[in-house]
């Protein structure tokens, strides 16, 4: 007998998007399949807290964990028109570098808060104002109450509150501590392309989702953040990315 007629890839696909009932709020795609088709939504929840931390304490992976919010960041800017704030109690932003990501310094209202109850106080205030487009912060400790209330006016204000966790201590992972942020990332650098020619290629990151609402861990390459700030999936691994770089080994509470 004959073998029963298979059904197409695209046709599969379609179904699948039939069957998955659409989100009840606004979603900041990535425009990376191989990440957007595995995030709850088709992207990053817009009104609410995202949290990325660095694999590791090596600056390599600091640069990547911030460069990467930095692209988010100056994405959303784009698209509702308004400043990006960025919080922080250090004074080690990178004005050339955040461009590179697509976050120039026009866009960036920066504010020095002295410790972490200010940060905080700031970033809620400036949520609930609404002026800006998107708000990045970088605080050293935070309370399961302190990410809830953080997650309650975000979504109350359909505005993104991205939370960069660096390393405290060497042997300290930041996302150990309970969060009721909406996603949980670690990103790390990973070995650029090879050129033909003497020069810098373009950077390229491990992300991993170590946990998201409604959704599975997972990890994968990318390449990192570019001028307009969007990432893109490596050419040699196309549609096998994620697959190449495996799943997610760590969850986080």
């Amino acid at each position: 007998m004959p073998a029963a007629h298979q059904p197409l890839p695209d046709t599969i696909a379609r179904l699948r998007a039939i069957a998955t009932p659409l989100p009840d709020y606004r979603t900041m795609a990535f425009e990376v399949d191989a990440l957007d088709s595995r995030l709850t939504g088709g992207g990053l929840r817009a009104g609410a807290l995202h949290e990325v931390a660095p694999r590791t304490c090596s600056l390599a992976d600091d640069a990547a964990a911030t460069l990467f919010l930095a692209g988010i960041a100056a994405r959303e800017a784009r698209h509702a028109g308004g400043p990006v704030l960025w919080v922080s109690s250090r004074n080690d932003l990178y004005a050339p570098g955040l461009a590179q990501a697509g976050l120039l310094s026009a866009d960036v209202i920066h504010a020095r808060p002295c410790d972490d109850n200010a940060l905080l106080a700031v970033v809620e205030d400036a949520v609930r104002d609404g002026t800006p487009s998107a708000v990045v912060c970088e605080a050293g400790k935070i309370s399961m109450v302190v990410s809830r209330r953080l997650q309650l006016v975000a979504a109350d204000a359909d505005l993104p509150v991205l939370l960069l966790r660096r390393h405290r201590r060497r042997d300290q992972d930041p996302l150990a501590e309970p969060s009721a942020a909406w996603t949980r990332w670690r990103l790390a650098s990973a070995p650029s392309v090879r050129l033909d020619v003497s020069g810098v290629g373009r950077a390229r990151w491990a992300v991993e989702v170590a946990r998201q609402r409604g959704g599975e861990a997972f990890s994968l390459i990318v390449e990192g953040s570019d001028e307009t700030g969007r990432l893109a999936v490596p050419a040699a691994l196309g549609r096998r990315a994620a697959e190449a770089a495996g799943t997610a080994r760590t969850a986080a509470a």
